[in-house]
Formats: structure tokens, sequence, C-alpha cells
């Protein structure tokens, strides 16, 4: 099952990189741009710490459904990604527009596209992660 979970770890890793720059480089662009007085200037993001958080991120993602979810099966890994995604959507998109200065379509597109990339993580995770046969 190892080989399994790097794969895993790779392709949701791979697809929800592809997925955030369709949400924030292309959909929520002019939102970005708008409220720019909120954000780093583009030279003082920290991008490689962004792509170690991610990595991490899908590390433990995969490794949870691989270690403490059963059965495996394409309808248990889109149910786990549905959940797992509504409750990183509910916190990523409206728990930080609790806090933060942001329009209501930023909160919302948070939360939408969250719980759409991290459910198709896990209906990635249900097809690539299965148990060791023999």
């Amino acid at each position: 099952m190892v080989k399994r979970v790097v794969i895993g770890v790779l392709v949701v890793f791979i697809v929800w990189s592809a997925l955030d720059y369709v949400i924030h480089g292309v959909m929520l662009q002019s939102t970005y741009e708008a409220t720019a007085h909120l954000w780093r200037p583009m030279g003082e993001m920290k991008m490689g710490l962004m792509y170690v958080v991610s990595i991490l991120v899908v590390t433990f993602f995969v490794l949870i459904y691989a270690l403490l979810i059963q059965p495996k099966s394409l309808v248990t890994g889109l149910k786990y990604g549905l959940l797992f995604g509504l409750a990183m959507g509910i916190s990523m998109g409206h728990g930080s527009y609790c806090y933060m200065p942001i329009p209501y379509s930023l909160a919302f597109t948070w939360f939408a596209g969250t719980v759409v990339q991290i459910t198709i993580g896990g209906l990635l995770v249900g097809l690539i992660v299965k148990e060791d046969e023999g």
C-alpha cells in the first residue's frame, strides 16, 4: 500500500495545485487585485513555504484515508473528501470572513472551491489507495 499512498500524494498534490491556479489565479484574480491592501505584495509572498504546507496537507489527507478509513472504495473516498472538504471549506471561507475584512463573494468562493477541491481529492484517493491484495 505504500506505493499507492505515494502515488496518491503525488496525484492529489498535482490536481490540487492545478485547481488552486484556476481558483486563485484565474477566478479570483480581480477580487485579489481589488483587495490588494490585504495581501503581501507578490515579491514578499512565501511561495516555497506555500508548497511545503500544501504537500504536508496532501500527505496527511492521504495518510488519514490510508490508515484510518475503512472500507476503501470510490464511494468511501468521495464521502471522505466531501466531509473533509466541508470542514476545511467552512474554516477557510466563512471562518476567515469572521475576522478578515474580505468581500463575502471571496469567502464563499474560498468555501466552495475548497469543498470541490478536497472532494476531488477524496475521489482520487478512493481510486488510488486500495487494500493490498493477497
